[in-house]
């Protein structure tokens, strides 16, 4: 579970690819734009998003995301966003409300921890990230000194910054209640972060839905899926050897 984030990323490379991968020029497209034939996982999720998926849902789970609770963003806008870029979809939602609705959501996680650490203060707070029900949350000491770590390097921006990096993403939030950082910097930095990031996830649900295109799948199909593959591969690996390197410095 240390390195979920390095798998939902992999996961998200295959969830891109696998489309672009189809011999027939089916598989996702076919799912979300009306052939129930189609099978596999990925078409069953898109089926389930398409009928369950919607504006409240998004914010909800974006909520979720933001605040000390692990819920990864990764697998909420771009399968929405892929499911909104169908005309033919039940839920009718639009892309730009889909972004919106994850912003606001993840603005409400990040004020819960927030106003949490700030009512609480930092005994409390280390002590929480230090129990039970916090290593079940994915909490720890060391990952709440990391984000008041960067919190303090950074100062105030770090709350925009911040909502593009791992573990600093959901806990960036916790230091700035603890600091007492002024509540509407926070909330603006916070919007402006969550947006951008959000847009990034929306681009991928985007390109995910245009790479299903048959007429794409045709002309590109393998150039397509090895260079999606190749950019989250190494994203991936980005983060993996940036982790061991600074796992070394400690040491």
């Amino acid at each position: 579970m240390k390195h979920r984030k390095y798998l939902l990323l992999l996961l998200v490379a295959l969830f891109l690819a696998q489309p672009l991968c189809a011999q027939d020029g089916g598989g996702v497209a076919e799912a979300v734009r009306g052939d129930t034939a189609s099978s596999g996982w990925v078409a069953s999720l898109l089926h389930w998003y398409d009928a369950n998926m919607n504006y409240l849902a998004v914010g909800a789970l974006m909520t979720l995301e933001s605040s000390f609770i692990p819920f990864p963003s990764e697998v909420v806008i771009p399968p929405a966003v892929y499911v909104a870029c169908n005309p033919e979809s039940a839920g009718g939602m639009q892309v730009w409300l889909v972004v919106l609705a994850g912003t606001v959501g993840a603005l409400l996680g990040a004020l819960i921890n927030y106003l949490l650490s700030l009512w609480l203060g930092r005994p409390i707070v280390y002590a929480f990230a230090r129990s039970r029900v916090g290593r079940m949350l994915q909490l720890s000491e060391e990952k709440v000194q990391r984000a008041e770590v960067y919190f303090n390097d950074h100062g105030v921006v770090s709350t925009l910054v911040g909502r593009f990096i791992p573990v600093i993403r959901q806990l960036i939030s916790i230091p700035a209640g603890l600091s007492r950082m002024n509540l509407l910097s926070f909330s603006f930095f916070t919007t402006l972060g969550a947006l951008a990031w959000n847009c990034i996830l929306a681009l991928l649900g985007w390109l995910a839905y245009k790479a299903a295109d048959p007429t794409v799948i045709e002309r590109y199909s393998s150039q397509l899926s090895i260079i999606i593959v190749v950019v989250f591969v190494a994203a991936v690996a980005f983060f993996v050897v940036r982790h061991i390197v600074k796992k070394k410095k400690k040491c």
